[in-house]
């Protein structure tokens, strides 16, 4: 054992450059999947990482009238609580800013923000004492269109009649608290103590309330809490009580499909970087055959030399590995922007210690099960190796390789695509262009979830968001609905003015709610994104999103029974939609066909489908100047945007890809160029110049990454339309809305790799270009 550790330690003493190297590709491979899983985790489960971050209240008490001392004592010592915030005062207002409308509640705050369920800032400030100002929840600011400086009016209800403030928007804010939804409520106002003072003052005999945020020890206790809470408070005091199981489920986004996609990158990025060490270390066995035959000859056993190297690589695998998540963990929190917020925030995230400490050793296992069949086949060197000039190096150039090698054409490509293709030996030559094209495959996969994700901006109609409005009235109209569409429509940059209704329907057998929706009429169709079948046309027609197909167990052309307020509903689905709301449990008919069973049905809301090029702030304003009636318009919900988007994974993926494939590449051109080292510099000696002895070196290698770019790209736009309609299907959106990046980019994709390859083959060849055409011991062997 002593003479392995002498021979591996002077095996690194002498080769220090090739060692370093492989350090630091492992740990930059280590950082950037350590990276990739902060990521993941901040985009997978956004409540969680907003939670966490804020030390957010799992329940939320909301009472009226003044609080009472004696019965809060007891509340904040019980033994599940572990951290109150506030009580603080509430009033229930009205919003209005740029024509929208949203009601919310208003929440007297400090100088400060407090310290547990603390509204994390995205923009703007946190108000002074005395500012008559206010920091909106960030979904309430996007209903409202608000931006920090910008004005909102304020108003309160009042026992004499309603009475408006205006204020400026200091902040937007995120919180674990539920998301505002129109009709729904949620969203949270924070103004100073002394502007809700004045608000107050202004609208005398306006209710008001406190609301108390818990944080508890453990969140599966929960429901006793809301029990001891509600018993020591009095039930009559406590109007609404909200759980964190509430605002999870409200902000979405934690999707377990995604969670699996981004896991299975993962894993493949692993395999590939698998594959790229054992490419490097069977190089290196090739390269060093006369040192291992030296080795035998004085004594090592085969199983001394299958040890040597497996220490050897795994000794570097390890050190890369420590090196890369000692470096992310202590500079990852630096890195500006989302990927430092990330890595800052994965601490506190669940699983972060599983993935610290199970993503390096299964790097290091995975390299080292890599190393282990190229180090048996160095204990299998003979100690005298043949020599290699008795043998064929190749096959002898074709009859069309011969007449290229004329005038006809340069022989540098002649040349440079035979030693690409045919050399040592076809298999090896297409297993490297196999082994070369995964990485490529993996980041094609990637560019086209980010395309997927791009189609909410550049073609929101494909992805079920034909409508960038909604005007909902908040009070019963005078005039009548056609009088409204045509106001709507005469809007400056509305197309058209869809009414629509949404309605809860219940399905026999089936626990939960499915949204039923009529959109338009049959003069006035809406536009539905149908990828399967066809839109409705006729009575009782509808389209259906995956998610309520699923549900159901139901297909496109058969006849569905749904109850709807408590009367029967049956519909004839002749269509499957793009339904990104409600998972996918949604199923769309007409007004008409809703009309049938309730004659007295009017439009809830007004779906506004924008002339190409409209600004939806613009138009906002411009409906809420022609209706000069109780609107609301609101923005068509993107789940694209927003912190909890993926796309920052999918960089990182595209980032530790390629870093792979450059590591794999760099060890393939090595391991081409000491393979034909022999030949080239038998073709010196026949006439081939230098210049022309590192044109083929740089040629071939450039031909092989051309050759694993263009069959990764196409491999990859394949198997990444699979995977994405996959993920989408899974998630009630549906098939059908896979998007493969353009042109332009694969084509760059391709033309980035086989420079990377020209270019890496750079250094080689310049050595080969300065080579004599002499033979040396060590080629020969």
């Amino acid at each position: 054992m002593r003479a392995t550790w002498r021979w591996v330690h002077s095996d690194l003493r002498t080769h220090r450059g090739e060692a370093l190297f492989a350090v630091l590709a492992t740990a930059g491979v280590i950082a950037s999947l350590l990276l990739s899983a902060a990521l993941l985790g901040y985009a997978v489960s956004p409540w969680q990482r907003v939670f966490n971050e804020s030390r957010g209240a799992h329940i939320w008490l909301q009472d009226h009238g003044g609080p009472d001392p004696a019965a809060l004592a007891p509340l904040t010592s019980l033994d599940e609580v572990a951290a109150v915030s506030g009580p603080f005062r509430t009033a229930a207002a009205t919003l209005e800013s740029g024509g929208a409308r949203a009601g919310t509640v208003l929440r007297a705050a400090g100088p400060r923000p407090p310290g547990t369920a603390r509204p994390l800032l995205t923009a703007g400030r946190w108000p002074d004492g005395d500012d008559d100002a206010i920091v909106l929840e960030r979904s309430l600011a996007t209903a409202l269109w608000a931006d920090p400086g910008e004005t909102v009016t304020v108003t309160l209800p009042g026992r004499d009649g309603p009475a408006g403030r205006a204020l400026r928007v200091a902040g937007i804010a995120e919180t674990a608290e539920p998301r505002y939804r129109p009709g729904r409520g949620g969203g949270v106002g924070w103004v100073p103590a002394a502007a809700l003072d004045r608000l107050l003052a202004a609208a005398p005999g306006t209710p008001t309330g406190h609301a108390l945020g818990l944080r508890l020890k453990d969140p599966d206790d929960t429901d006793y809490v809301v029990q001891r809470a509600v018993t020591l408070l009095g039930a009559g005091r406590v109007d609404q009580v909200t759980k964190w199981q509430q605002a999870k489920a409200d902000f979405g986004g934690d999707d377990r499909l995604l969670g699996r996609l981004f896991a299975a990158f993962g894993l493949a990025a692993l395999l590939a970087a698998a594959l790229a060490a054992a490419g490097a270390v069977r190089a290196r066995v090739r390269g060093q055959a006369g040192d291992i035959a030296v080795l035998k000859a004085i004594g090592f056993t085969p199983g001394q030399v299958v040890r040597g190297y497996l220490l050897r690589h795994l000794g570097l695998a390890a050190a890369g590995a420590g090196l890369g998540t000692a470096a992310t963990l202590a500079c990852g929190p630096l890195i500006p922007g989302r990927v430092g917020a990330a890595v800052a925030l994965w601490p506190r995230m669940p699983g972060h210690r599983a993935a610290v400490l199970g993503l390096p050793a299964a790097a290091v296992l995975l390299i080292g099960a890599a190393t282990a069949l190229a180090a048996w086949r160095a204990g299998r060197v003979p100690p005298v190796p043949a020599a290699r000039s008795a043998l064929p190096a190749a096959r002898p150039l074709s009859a069309a390789a011969r007449r290229a090698l004329g005038p006809g054409l340069a022989p540098v490509l002649v040349l440079g695509r035979r030693f690409a293709f045919t050399a040592p030996g076809r298999a090896r030559a297409l297993g490297a262009t196999l082994r070369l094209a995964l990485p490529v495959a993996l980041m094609t996969v990637a560019l086209t979830g980010w395309s997927t994700l791009g189609q909410f901006h550049t073609d929101p109609a494909r992805m079920g968001r034909a409508a960038a409005l909604t005007v909902r009235a908040e009070t019963p109209r005078q005039t009548s609905d056609a009088a409204l569409e045509r106001t709507l429509e005469a809007v400056p940059g509305v197309a058209d003015a869809v009414p629509g209704a949404e309605l809860a329907a219940l399905v026999p057998g089936q626990n939960g709610t499915l949204t039923l929706r009529g959109l338009g009429t049959a003069a006035d169709p809406y536009p539905h994104a149908v990828v399967e079948g066809r839109a409705p046309a006729g009575p009782d027609e509808a389209v259906a999103g995956q998610g309520f197909l699923d549900l159901l167990g139901a297909r496109v052309g058969e006849w569905v029974r749904l109850t709807v307020e408590g009367r029967p509903q049956i519909l004839h689905v002749v269509g499957r939609s793009v339904e990104p709301d409600h998972g996918g449990r949604v199923v769309s008919t007409t007004l008409d066909t809703l009309r049938d069973g309730a004659p007295e049905l009017r439009p809830g809301f007004h779906a506004l489908v924008l002339r190409p090029g409209a600004d939806p702030a613009k138009v906002a304003a411009g409906v809420t100047a022609a209706t000069r009636d109780g609107v609301e318009v609101r923005p068509s919900a993107d789940p694209a945007d927003g912190p909890d988007a993926p796309r920052g994974v999918l960089a990182a993926l595209v980032a530790v890809l390629a870093l792979i494939g450059l590591v794999d590449l760099l060890a393939l051109v090595g391991t081409g160029t000491r393979d034909r080292l022999r030949d080239l510099l038998a073709l010196r000696a026949v006439g081939l110049t230098p210049r022309q002895a590192g044109g083929v070196v740089v040629t071939a290698a450039a031909l092989t990454a051309l050759a694993a770019a263009a069959l990764g790209t196409a491999a990859g736009a394949a198997l990444g339309h699979l995977i994405v309609d996959a993920e989408a299907a899974a998630t009630g959106i549906g098939a059908g809305v896979a998007r493969l990046p353009g042109l332009a980019v694969l084509a760059a994709l391709v033309a980035a790799a086989t420079a990377a390859g020209a270019l890496s083959a750079l250094p080689p060849a310049i050595r080969t270009a300065r080579r004599r055409p002499t033979a040396f011991p060590g080629e020969t062997l």
